[in-house]
């Protein structure tokens, strides 16, 4: 029985002694190899999609290519599809995935998470000139282009607003443009890109949620070295001006808060 007991005691301090090495492992393991390997998918601009030569290309590619060089490794996109994007970190085809993520309490019970590195708001978008819808609250009455089983959608409705049916972001800004609605709620972050590439489009902003939803970078847990070294490079790019510089590009302004 004392044995037993001795070398039950021998294997907990060995595997005690062990913890540490295997927690780092997979740091160690991405330096080695040189590469650290980010899913996304590919297709989801302005974060990550092709540009016209096939380039894989857009703020969160170049984020992940930031954050890779901090690191000393290169980085390596594996493509993918957005239902099964999350899962192939479990299957262990990448070491992370940058591709707007958003930090959910959910998610975070079963993922770690970095901490945010962007950040985006429900707007209210109006014509320019159009001075009758100032709040959420002004959208009584008024037709609003949404997605119907969006969030957007059901904020929309709640503001009591008559719901004109898209497919999206796009389709929603034109039906505000041709008049045939008074306004939409969107995302911040697909309005600046917009703005971006559209500068003269007569449309504003009216109003915003005081409450922001927010991004990670999104890792297996039991690995707190590599998610230090990530939150540590994502620190680093904003002190050097890197991630200034790759904002006001997709963006035209800091999308860090």
């Amino acid at each position: 029985m004392n044995l037993l007991k001795t070398l039950a005691t021998a294997a907990l301090i060995q595997a005690a002694a062990l913890m540490p090495a295997l927690a780092g492992e997979n740091l160690a393991t991405i330096k080695q190899a040189g590469v650290l390997k980010i899913g996304t998918e590919g297709t989801y601009a302005p974060f990550t999609f092709h540009d016209a030569s096939g380039k894989l290309v857009g703020f969160d590619v170049e984020i992940g290519e930031a954050v890779a060089a901090k690191l000393g490794v290169k980085a390596e996109f594996v493509e993918g599809k957005w239902d099964g994007l999350i899962a192939g970190i479990d299957a262990k085809r990448y070491d992370t995935v940058i591709n707007q993520v958003g930090i959910t309490d959910a998610r975070k019970q079963k993922y770690d998470f970095s901490e945010p590195y962007i950040a985006s708001k429900a707007v209210l978008i109006v014509r320019d000139g159009d001075d009758s819808i100032k709040t959420f609250a002004d959208l009584k009455g008024k037709k609003s282009a949404q997605s119907l089983t969006s969030n957007f959608g059901k904020l929309a409705e709640q503001s009591g607003a008559e719901l004109v049916g898209t497919d999206g972001f796009d389709q929603s800004i034109q039906l505000v443009l041709t008049k045939r609605a008074d306004a939409t709620i969107n995302d911040s972050l697909s309005f600046l890109d917009f703005k971006k590439h559209k500068p003269d489009a007569p449309v504003k902003i009216a109003a915003q949620e005081e409450n922001a939803d927010h991004s990670g970078i999104i890792i297996r847990k039991g690995e707190p070295e590599l998610l230090e070294a990530i939150n540590k490079a994502l620190v680093d790019i904003k002190a050097d001006g890197t991630y200034k510089t790759i904002s006001d590009k997709y963006f035209g302004q800091d999308v860090s808060k």
